[in-house]
């Protein structure tokens, strides 16, 4: 059985540098890499068409916005060599990474620092979650430089 590295993004540049360490990871232990990210469904949002003449704009849904992040993380993944299975999931961001890592047996979730100093910390943040509530090790990247 290969081991299983999960790694959050929100297609951010603290987030790709904990793809990039993830990618490292994975490549050092022959590991598999799933790439994950979270939306929050938008409920009773109206997505409006060309021929809808009372909206202006045109709305993308949450889910393609974060299908498109996932979508570059693989495609940087495949050009270090790697070949990523990505996630898709409706809800919150670390509860997420938890989910899929206990789906998948993983043994390495992999998320950045952001959120780790200041409020965020007392109030919450997804490395704060991840780190006291997975069932595998947790890597927290530096992402402050």
């Amino acid at each position: 059985m290969t081991d299983a590295i999960v790694v959050g993004t929100d297609g951010s540049e603290t987030a790709t540098r904990a793809l990039a360490e993830a990618m490292r990871y994975a490549k050092a232990l022959d590991a598999e890499l799933h790439i994950v990210s979270a939306f929050e469904p938008i409920h009773g949002a109206k997505v409006s068409s060309p021929s809808d003449a009372a909206v202006e704009h045109q709305s993308v849904p949450a889910d393609a916005q974060v299908r498109t992040v996932v979508d570059e993380a693989a495609a940087h993944a495949r050009a270090g060599g790697l070949e990523p299975t990505t996630h898709t999931v409706s809800g919150d961001p670390a509860d997420a990474l938890l989910d899929v890592a206990d789906e998948l047996g993983a043994s390495l979730i992999v998320v950045g620092s952001r959120g780790m100093h200041g409020m965020k910390r007392v109030l919450g943040s997804v490395p704060n979650k991840v780190s006291h509530s997975a069932r595998c090790s947790v890597l927290i990247v530096s992402t402050d430089r």
